[in-house]
């Protein structure tokens, strides 16, 4: 089975090779791609409509190990969920609420197993990582899991008049879904009105646009510039509709 990793660990930092050699006891034959580890850190709400959007993308049949958490150690329960045909394990702190609000079907199953050693700041590689490893190589029978009611923390599958993400080129992805929004409509960052264009080259040099990503969703850039730079925009900001 393919484990597929979303987290705000970052790349560059010692945690996610730490998590991939606990997948990699649990699972060996297990392959691992990385969805990103560079998830908006500390904010639960932006990464869950960045998770759903990605695991859109991501082939069925697959579990998807989502960290992001700042209240590790605390209160929130870890949760393992089956979402259409694929799992996904992580925190009951909203995370994993809006795909899981998206699915045409859900389960949710506490996670109930501990390992001989878990550290109180680390249940990425602690707890999540060994689970996720367990169900990748058919060691875990979900047969046995007994499923509750559902998440604890729910922010549902309405869409998210925020950016999301800013990627290294500038360009801000917002939590909008483009399906269905007309071609003619126009928004507004920081009271700056922007209007569609199809791509980055529709436009002059360093103009800025909303136009729909390759996800799906609302994404503002500016043609061979940031987006992000010019309209001093950052995760978080809201994204308005101009009249």
């Amino acid at each position: 089975m393919l484990v597929c990793l979303f987290t705000d660990f970052g790349a560059a930092d010692i945690y996610v090779g730490q998590v991939k050699a606990v997948l990699h006891e649990y699972a060996p034959q297990a392959a691992v791609l990385d969805l990103t580890h560079s998830a908006p850190a500390f904010n639960v709400l932006a990464s869950a409509h960045l998770l759903a959007a990605l695991t859109d993308r991501v082939p069925a049949r697959c579990a998807v190990l989502a960290v992001v958490d700042p209240g590790v150690g605390g209160e929130r329960a870890p949760v393992i969920v089956r979402a259409d045909d694929r799992w996904i394990i992580g925190p009951d702190n909203g995370l994993i609420s809006v795909l899981a609000a998206r699915a045409k079907a859900i389960e949710v199953f506490p996670i109930t197993w501990r390992p001989a050693q878990l550290s109180a700041s680390f249940h990425g590689r602690d707890l999540f990582a060994p689970f996720a490893g367990m169900l990748a190589s058919g060691a875990l029978d979900t047969a046995q899991l007994e499923a509750k009611a559902g998440l604890d923390v729910d922010f549902g599958a309405a869409d998210l008049p925020e950016i999301i993400y800013v990627d290294h080129y500038g360009n801000a992805m917002s939590g909008l879904r483009a399906t269905g929004i007309g071609r003619d409509a126009r928004f507004a960052l920081n009271g700056r009105p922007l209007a569609y264009a199809h791509v980055f080259s529709a436009v002059p040099r360093g103009t800025a646009f909303w136009y729909e990503n390759s996800l799906g969703l609302v994404e503002f850039a500016a043609n061979g510039t940031s987006a992000a730079e010019q309209l001093d925009i950052r995760i978080g900001s809201a994204v308005m509709t101009y009249a």
